[in-house]
């Protein structure tokens, strides 16, 4: 039976091997990530500037399972997060193979294991995987378009200070400084290339980084081209301003990591400790999963440990 199980799974994993190197070859082509934004922006009730023959045609070209996803409050904005998450998928993709890894995982545990309880419970918690890895992805590219932000701000105030024009220097940005900055920063340049004021592509990055931070850079250069200024001195100021809060959000995550680690400690021991007894003295805790009034415990158990996870987390996120 062990050799038909390890079969199956080595027969299903390279079938998603093979599955995932088609899509990544069609998926990294310049024309199919043209297609994608071009498609975004139809979708756009806000966008401005594109003819309604063009935006009719872009959105009959949008395969039907995507319009649909588009519509649904649910995945509405599940497209947008991908983007966010610098992820080259389209919802309708990031669904299916999250449905494909929940499939497996359920045929895998249900194979092993012969209980169907267990295979869906496993099930249910490998649907999540994908969504957490969403908002992992978001966060981290986030953080790091926030680390390297300041230094293109430096550099733009230098390269304005040395001569340069302002979009030589977005030009500059996009090839010096490391993604996500850099990217977004290109594709700025690259739309301003092709007809759009410079002030309107830097706007429209907004859209694809959820950063305060980039707001206040984006309304400076809009102000300071209605009304003129030191844009120079401007920058400068703004990057000192983002380094300053940084430093002071290193120096909160020191003073709060007892906290952290006491809120982790508190999650996992339980549950550890749980199937450590298990392991050690299966009759021992036998009671509280064969009998109803033994689940009911455990499921109250299981509610306030995630509460008081919930509240730790709560007291020692603090927002700068």
């Amino acid at each position: 039976m062990l050799p038909i199980i390890i079969v199956t799974f080595l027969a299903v994993f390279f079938l998603f091997l093979a599955l995932y190197f088609g899509v990544t070859s069609v998926t990294a082509s310049p024309k199919y990530e043209l297609k994608r934004r071009l498609q975004r922006l139809a979708r756009d009730n806000d966008a401005q500037g594109m003819p309604e023959d063009l935006r009719a045609e872009i959105i009959r070209e949008i395969p039907p399972l995507d319009r649909i996803l588009a519509t649904l409050p649910l995945t509405r904005d599940l497209d947008k997060k991908l983007d966010h998450a610098g992820l080259d998928l389209t919802a309708s993709r990031f669904l299916m193979l999250a449905a494909a890894v929940t499939v497996v995982g359920f045929i895998v545990v249900v194979l092993l294991f012969k209980s169907f309880l267990i295979a869906l419970a496993v099930a249910v918690a490998i649907s999540l995987l994908p969504f957490a890895y969403l908002s992992f992805k978001i966060r981290q590219r986030l953080e790091k378009f926030t680390e390297l932000f300041p230094d293109a701000l430096t550099m733009i105030s230098r390269s304005l200070r040395a001569g340069h024009s302002f979009t030589s220097a977005i030009q500059l940005v996009g090839e010096e400084i490391q993604d996500p900055v850099g990217e977004l920063f290109k594709t700025a340049y690259e739309q301003q290339l092709l007809g759009l004021r410079i002030t309107e592509t830097l706007n429209n990055l907004n859209e694809r980084v959820e950063s305060l931070d980039l707001r206040f850079f984006t309304t400076a250069i809009s102000i300071n081209n209605d009304v003129g200024g030191n844009l120079s001195d401007i920058l400068e100021n703004l990057a000192a301003t983002i380094r300053e809060r940084l430093k002071i959000r290193r120096q909160v995550r020191v003073y709060t990591a007892q906290g952290r680690m006491t809120g982790y400690v508190l999650g996992v021991l339980p549950a550890f400790t749980f199937v450590v007894f298990n392991i050690l003295n299966p009759k021992y805790e036998s009671l509280l999963y064969k009998e109803v009034e033994g689940l009911y415990v455990l499921s109250l158990a299981v509610v306030l440990q995630i509460l008081g996870f919930l509240v730790i987390r709560k007291i020692i996120r603090i927002r700068i």
